[in-house]
Parts: C-alpha cells; structure tokens; sequence
C-alpha cells in the first residue's frame, strides 16, 4: 500500500486511527523506518502530514511514504517516551537531530569494590552511575576538587576484593600519608564507612548539599559532645568548603526548591535549546543543545524533544519545569509553568540568557574558523534591514565640518565588505557654498564625487549613508538625480539625536535594534568619517592661523 500513489489509501487509514495517545512511525518502500511522531490525537496528527497546506520539506517526505504503524499509549507522556527510545533505536531519516554530547565530560562512580569517583569522556555499559554531562569543564574539576577534600576515597586501580584485602597484597601508598586516602587496600576503612561518604558524595553530585551539610553538622556535634574537639574540628572544615562551593553556584530562592528551566530560539535550519537543572534553589548544570531541523518543525514539537531528552539525560525527577510557553503535550506528573513575574521569571530570563550567549558565541567560532562567512552574514543582514536589492559589499559615508563658517569642509570614508578600506577615504573643501550651510555643502560634495566616479569609470557603492536628517538627504538625492544614479544606488541618512535612519520618499524615520549588526556598522561609518573631516578640518584651521601670523609679521 504505497500512500504517495494512493489517496483512498490514506483516507482508509486516517478513518480508523483512534482519537487518543500514541505514536506512530512512517515507512518506505524498502519497510525502514523513516519517521517516527508522538500525538495528543493519533487521528488529528498524522492528517495534518497529508493536507495540502504542508511545508515543502515535508511534503517531500510523506512522498516517500509506503506504509504507516501506530502504538496507543495511555498518556501524552508514555507517548513523549515512546517517542525517544524509537528515535534513538531506529535514527529515522527524517526526525530531529541532536547534536552528539559525547566530547563532554561525565562524572563517574565506578561499578567495583570501594568505587573510585573520575572524570571521564566515554561511557561504559558496565554497571558504573554517571553523573552530567557537564558542558563546563572547569565546574567539573572543581567539584571533584571539593569531592577529595572533604571525602578521601580512593583513587588507585587496584582490585580490592576482600580476598586481596586480607592477603594484603597492596600497601600504603603516598594518598594516604597525604590525607587524601583512608587506606581501604589494608583495611583501616571500612566498605561500610566507604558507602555512608558515597552517599553523601551523590548528594553532592547531585546538588543537595543542604542534606550533606545537615549530616556532616550531626557528626560534628556528636565529636564535640565526646570532646573529640580535632575531629570536630575537621568535620566543621569540610562543612565550611561545602558553604563555600554553595555561595559560588547561584542561589535562586529556598522557595523555588527543585525544578527545571528551559528555553528556545530556531531559525530555518537549527533550534538550540538550553537547560538549567535546579537542585534546592542552587544551579547545578547548565547545558545548551543543537537540534538540526529536517522537516520545519514547529517548536512545541522541538522543545517536548529537547525536555524528553534532557531530563533523561540528567536523571530529573523534579516535577516542576519551566517553560518558555505552555506545551500541547504535557506529563500528568509534571507541572509546567510559563511565569509572569518572581524568581520562576527571572530563572527563566537567565536560561534565555544563556542561550543567546551560546548562539553568539556559536556564531563567533565560526567566523573565526571561516571569515569569508562573517562577512557573507553581514552583508546579508545589512541587505535585508535596510531593504536593499544587493548586498553592501561597497559602502561610502559623508559628513561635513565646518566652525562658525569657517574652513568649511566634508569627508568621505569607504567600507569594502563590512571593513575599513582607507586607501579609499577622501577629502573634499568646499568650494562653491559660503558660510555654514550643511545642505549645499552635501549637494556639491556628492556632486563632486560621483560626477569624478562617472568620468574615471570607477566602482560605484552600492549604498550611500550622509551623516544628518532629512534635509542632508535630499541635498545629496538631488546631486544623484542629476547625475542619474538615484535609481542605482541605496541612499539613508543618519541623525544624531535617536540614531534613526531616513529613506528618499519616506516620511517616518526607521528604527534599528540597538543591539544590531547593521546599526553597529553605520554607526562605525559615521563615526569615522566625523573623525576622518575633523581632523581634515583642523589641519586646515592650523595653516590658516599660520598663514594669517605671517601676513601679520610682513606688515
């Protein structure tokens, strides 16, 4: 039954899909799975793939479409589980892409006699706990740093069965004189006193360093009661360091208690979503992922992925999360939350935060590895916020200076693909206007220029920016309007005042983000070539008063 070739194919099935949770799968010809979707409704989801409304990606998709199975579940959650494990059995063609996070570091309890406690970059299927993965390496280090301080467990390779133990085929190493070993491979510790430091060291793992404080204060008021006041003292210097990592982490507020945070921002190729786990009010990983997208999907769909994922991935059993927006399909035993104002909000801030530093820092790597893509990206920008046919690839900017009429001059500073190009910059004095008049002095500059562009067959820009409002900007229209070029070239004005620009024609400025590329770029522009004709200008002024001195002294 190939559903590409048959609509009453597909009309049949859709009739007796049921109206409840599931998930179903999409195979080709050759019966591989190439799809596979979670749904609130069975029924209305998978009809929405064949209307005729769908994007193009995914119409290339269900053209491919040979047969299609179902699982109903009993909730939207089993189903959100179902959905993962398939993915992550089957790798259809068509689902999301996670970024692999294997070049991450995890945390490891190692599955043996008296566990040792690691860093490592690759998991084993061996029985061992592992803990992240951590997307800082420095927060790791630190933390098994606090980990060797306060709980000396052992870190050698040695096989300490009970049999060796006793045979004491191992002896003392340097560890142990040092402190940072209790010295199980001879038996002065214990496995029991080995496993109560364990358990506190998932805690701290874990982020619940209020519970291993509260143990640790219990034995050291126990040390003191017996007046063993040195082991009380030592307990009460881990308890310190324990406070210390705290107050380094965030502390959100004792109110939030355990929840996860998430965020997300796409574009037509990738979403990136960020995480932050929450252990009783402190921060205790923060992750952003990749998700390639393959058939526009929508984001609800990319952040129940990414929530499945990574909750999974970090072992939350918080029943709290954070969301950006209230998701279509939701866990029964979860509370999802899209807060307004309070801490919940600003957690929520500090996520997106976080994601928008990672896309710019994303973006910043990449252009330090390709700088032909930085610059494609830029001018890209720049075309489509200021409406431009063409890229900016040349871009020339005017500004005039002039002192109470005097001197009056005007400066021109050239961009080649988004970088100062000086071996292009030009001055100009003003020879046909008298006194301060901005206006005519644009008009005869502009004149000037491209009339000497035209003669010489130069390279014409393919934006113009005059430093001033309106009135700049007509001057220099009507100069390339006369020259005919008013129609080949972009021409904006810049103002001082609120930084907007002004189009030909248009009687409302337009507005820029401050934050933008491209606003950043004129600015730079303008900036320049105000330096570029003060300093024209008072070279300028200088001779004159020299000139002026000279003629004095003949008299």
């Amino acid at each position: 039954m190939l559903f590409k070739n048959n609509i009453n194919a597909v009309n049949d099935t859709l009739k007796v899909l049921p109206d409840s949770p599931g998930v179903y799968m999409y195979f080709d010809e050759a019966g591989t799975i190439i799809y596979v979707g979670k749904a609130k409704s069975l029924k209305k989801r998978v009809a929405q793939y064949f209307n005729k409304d769908v994007s193009g990606k995914t119409k290339v998709m269900v053209g491919k479409i040979a047969d299609l199975k179902t699982i109903v579940v009993n909730t939207e959650a089993d189903a959100l589980l179902l959905e993962n494990n398939l993915i992550k059995e089957h790798k259809p063609r068509y689902n999301i892409l996670l970024k692999d996070d294997k070049t991450y570091p995890w945390l490891c309890i190692k599955n043996e006699n008296f566990p040792r406690v690691f860093k490592t970059r690759n998991k084993v299927d061996d029985g061992s706990e592992y803990f992240g993965p951590y997307a800082s390496v420095r927060i790791l280090n630190t933390l098994i740093d606090l980990i060797a301080k306060i709980y000396p467990l052992r870190t050698c390779r040695h096989a300490l069965t009970d049999d060796n133990i006793k045979k004491r085929k191992y002896s003392l190493c340097l560890k142990y004189h040092i402190n940072r070993c209790l010295g199980p491979c001879v038996g002065l510790q214990s496995a029991e006193d080995y496993n109560v430091a364990l358990k506190h060291v998932r805690d701290i793992i874990t982020g619940k360093l209020s519970t291993v404080i509260k143990n640790l204060e219990i034995d050291m008021y126990e040390f003191a009661d017996k007046l063993e006041f040195e082991k009380a003292q030592i307990v009460k210097e881990k308890i310190e360091l324990l406070r210390q990592y705290k107050s380094k982490s965030l502390v959100t507020s004792t109110i939030v208690g355990d929840v996860d945070v998430f965020s997300i921002a796409s574009d037509d190729t990738m979403a990136f979503v960020n995480y932050m786990k929450i252990v009783e009010g402190s921060l205790v990983h923060v992750n952003t992922i990749e998700m390639k997208k393959i058939i526009d999907e929508q984001s609800d769909d990319l952040l129940m992925t990414a929530i499945s994922e990574l909750r999974m991935r970090y072992n939350s059993e918080s029943e709290m999360i954070i969301v950006p927006f209230m998701p279509s399909i939701q866990n029964e035993n979860v509370k999802y939350i899209v807060p307004k104002t309070g801490d919940k909000k600003h957690l929520l801030e500090l996520s997106e935060r976080n994601l928008r530093f990672y896309i710019l820092e994303r973006e910043k790597r990449k252009d330090l590895v390709d700088p032909e893509r930085h610059t494609k990206r830029i001018l890209n920008t720049m075309m489509h916020d200021l409406r431009m046919p063409v890229e900016p690839r040349r871009i020339e900017c005017f500004d005039n200076s002039n002192l109470q009429g005097t001197e009056p001059v005007a400066a021109m500073v050239c961009f080649i693909d988004a970088k100062p190009a000086k071996r292009e910059y030009r001055h100009f004095n003003i020879k046909t206007v008298v006194g301060p008049d901005d206006f005519a002095s644009m008009e005869e500059v502009i004149f000037r220029r491209y009339k000497r562009v035209l003669d010489e067959g130069l390279e014409l820009p393919q934006l113009i920016i005059v430093d001033g409002g309106k009135g700049q900007l007509s001057s220099a229209l009507k100069s390339l309007e006369a020259l005919g070029l008013d129609k080949k070239i972009t021409v904006i004005g810049i103002a001082k005042r609120l930084e907007e620009l002004y189009y030909p024609g248009d009687s409302l400025p337009m507005y820029l983000n401050k934050n933008s590329e491209t606003l950043k770029i004129i600015q730079q522009l303008r900036d320049e070539a105000h330096r570029f004709g003060i300093t024209h200008h008072r070279n300028r002024r200088s001779k004159a008063m020299l000139k002026g001195g000279e003629s004095k002294k003949k008299k």
